[in-house]
């Protein structure tokens, strides 16, 4: 039947009215709050408990960087400990910047190139395709939460691992590891803040993120977070609604026994969307120049998504301080689009300045995840050096169900740049072609360990054993592996205190899913990961500091096969893209990272990255990802003011297309915030993002480019009791 965005809107009312109560109560409740005579001191935070028993926590905590971080081996280990490139965005950081969804992190992630080509983003770091997340550490695959785009208001930090990750998350690239960690119910007192936001293109946010304990001990805690988002965009037609609802529960059910159980739904909608960037050259061969604000869309297009999560936690304290952790993660994402994309090979008329080829596509698909990660720890002494193994099994399985898609009819199949979005759809919307089903299982027995061979030496090792299955309803691709070995081993040199130097490897193995013209899957990649560097934790550990170098090779990697696309069993074409495998693809490069505060009320999170990947015969690989690239952001604060600002730079990205080069220049975005303390409950805080409104590419690909973001602000109230 036809969409109106318009009418499902109304869906979010019970969100609204939630928050306006919560937004009505808040300021009574918090009005208890102890006073002093100081209003221009900052509110304080109940955090302490849980960062005595978790030290990676950083809500409250008013830091760019965390004591430590458990994503590399699921030991917990500081950041200079842990022998990769480690880096922590804390909510402070994620705070300051006004970054709230997943999809803009990744635009400032040191070392990652996005991509944007629609509502998924492509990302990439040290040349490899970005292809798992995790969620406290459980993995999760890209295709499941890339187009759900999740909320970053139910996170207290993310965790970044740069590099192969094989050990906690099996098969992947060697590319990053980005763990997002929940908020947890930590408070034993009431607390929490109510937030607003309005900025550029009508857009506006509100959130409520409330604690408290729900018995008299505060042994039982619990925690809720509501929000509700609605924003237009620079991009003509688009529109976005975004609704967030997230509970908590935190039990210590005895001295050596912890429960935590919650539960999240996001409710995504957007509309007048992009499927594919604008055409890049005009049918005589030179390049168009559009404003910006186009894109091929109408305005029954759409791309929404309904993400349901839930996930336990379980930890007991055995004996000789041996600890049961188990962790159990479910999630669902329920998908809807509307979608029309400009087929065109031949380029834009530019007497008519229009183009023919406009493809209608229509589809509906539920992913469905369940995760069990569950593992000892036993931490013990010899001769007197402390020692800590951890051994673990994983259950990771991904179902894609419920699938189909439509093309349905349209009045029209050229579109007209010099007007509004003019195809119409012929009837309704019916989504009647069917698609199989399918299921992709992997197992994992881990072993690892972190031990201190002298007092300044430590060896972190260990090992996973993974089976991957992937089972078609039809058939069609069904493959198995099984018995992959993953090793992991990295050595650690303290010196002068502060410093240590680290080596580590480990190997790779990825299941492919590109498929060749003759429609088989291609092998799985394998290959080797190598990395060294320098760490430091500097002014009483508030500052940590990072130099890595690496190198990565990789065999059975698939290359697109420019214009060629992989046939269906009756030999007609279809939109899927054909790859070739491709050997001995390197990828070497070197990282350098500072985050913490290097002064009193300073804080600074900077990063640098450099990388070359080339395959076998020195020619570029993903030649889409920037080699270069720089983020910083720095705040300052003085008394009831903070300043503080960055900037963002790609070094230049090209594709080469059936008709020419498309060459994204190197460029630089730069960014202000300005906050300001009415008092010790009371903050605003105003965002400039693009300030020189640059204009420019995010997404290069298929005879075409995405333009990115110009200049934007955002204004933000928070209240905090």
């Amino acid at each position: 039947m036809y969409y109106s965005p318009t009418l499902k809107r109304f869906k979010v009312s019970p969100l609204i009215l939630a928050m306006a109560a919560a937004t009505v109560l808040l300021p009574t409740l918090g009005s208890a709050a102890p006073t002093t005579s100081d209003e221009s001191a900052q509110l304080e935070t109940i955090t302490s408990q849980a960062e005595e028993e978790n030290p990676s926590v950083t809500e409250g905590t008013k830091s760019y960087t965390a004591k430590s971080a458990s994503t590399s081996t699921k030991l917990n280990l500081s950041l200079r400990e842990t022998p990769q490139s480690v880096k922590v965005l804390t909510r402070e950081y994620l705070d300051d910047t006004n970054i709230n969804s997943f999809q803009e992190l990744l635009k400032n992630v040191t070392g990652v190139t996005v991509n944007q080509w629609d509502e998924r983003q492509y990302p990439t770091a040290r040349g490899f395709d970005v292809d798992y997340y995790l969620f406290d550490g459980v993995p999760s695959t890209s295709d499941f939460d890339n187009a759900g785009d999740p909320d970053l208001s139910l996170y207290d930090r993310v965790e970044l691992v740069k590099g192969a990750n094989g050990l906690m998350t099996g098969a992947g690239n060697p590319a990053i590891a980005i763990n997002m960690v929940r908020k947890h119910a930590n408070s034993k007192e009431l607390t929490g803040n109510v937030s607003t936001s309005l900025g550029s293109w009508n857009a506006w946010n509100s959130t409520a993120d409330i604690s408290t304990p729900l018995n008299s001990e505060g042994s039982v805690r619990g925690r809720v977070v509501v929000k509700h988002e609605q924003t237009d965009s620079f991009a003509d037609h688009y529109n976005k609604d975004n609704n967030v609802v997230y509970g908590v529960i935190d039990a210590d059910l005895t001295d050596s026994t912890y429960l935590s159980v919650g539960a999240s739904y996001q409710n995504l909608e957007r509309s007048g969307i992009k499927w594919g960037g604008l055409p890049a050259f005009y049918s005589d061969g030179t390049r168009t120049n559009f404003d910006d604000s186009k894109s091929v869309t109408s305005d029954w297009t759409y791309w929404n998504a309904d993400t349901t999560s839930a996930f336990a936690t379980f930890k007991q304290k055995l004996w000789n301080d041996i600890s049961l952790n188990v962790n159990y993660d479910y999630r669902q994402l329920k998908g809807e689009t509307a979608l029309l994309y400009l087929w065109n090979t031949t380029g834009v008329d530019k007497t008519t300045n229009s183009a023919s080829g406009l493809y209608p596509y229509t589809s509906e698909s539920t992913f469905t995840q369940n995760n069990v990660d569950a593992s000892f720890s036993a931490p013990f002494t010899v001769a007197g050096l402390k020692q800590e193994v951890i051994a673990g099994f994983m259950y990771n399985q991904s179902k894609k169900t419920d699938a189909a898609y439509g093309n349905p009819l349209l009045d029209d199949y050229v579109i007209d740049f010099d007007e509004a979005a003019n195809s119409r759809l012929l009837g309704s919307i019916n989504n009647n072609n069917k698609m199989p089903s399918n299921k992709t299982t992997q197992t994992g027995a881990y072993v690892a360990g972190k031990f201190t061979l002298l007092e300044p030496l430590k060896l972190v090792t260990g090992v996973r054993l993974s089976n991957w299955k992937y089972e078609s309803e039809d058939g069609d691709g069904n493959r198995e592996f099984n018995n992959e070995v993953t090793p992991y081993a990295g050595l650690i040199f303290d010196f002068m205190d502060n410093y240590s130097w680290y080596m580590s490897y480990t190997s790779i193995f990825k299941p492919e899913d590109k498929r060749g013209v003759d429609r088989q899957y291609l092998d799985p990649r394998e290959g080797k990961s190598y990395e060294t560097g320098l760490k430091g934790e500097l002014l009483d550990g508030k500052l940590n500091a990072a130099l890595s170098i690496f190198k990565t090779k990789q065999d059975n990697v698939a290359e697109e096969i420019s214009g060629v696309f992989v046939p269906d069993a009756n030999g007609n074409p279809t939109t899927e893209k054909a790859y070739r495998s491709v050997d001995g693809v390197e990828s070497k490069g070197v990282e350098f990272e500072l985050d913490g505060e290097i002064k009193d009320n300073w804080n600074l999170s900077f990063g640098i990255s450099h990388f070359d990947a080339q395959d076998a015969n020195g020619k570029e690989v993903q030649t889409t990802s920037a080699r270069t690239s720089v983020n910083l952001f720095t705040k300052y604060k003085v008394d009831k003011w903070s300043v503080g600002g960055g900037l963002n730079y790609k070094s230049k990205t090209y594709v080469d297309e059936s008709l020419g080069r498309i060459t994204q220049d190197a460029y630089v975005l730069t960014n202000l915030m300005v906050g300001y303390d009415f008092n010790r409950n009371i903050k605003a805080q105003l965002n400039i993002n693009n300030i020189f409104d640059e204009k420019y590419y995010e997404g290069l690909g298929m005879n075409g480019m995405v333009y990115g973001a110009p200049r934007n602000a955002t204004l933000t109230f928070r209240y905090q009791f």
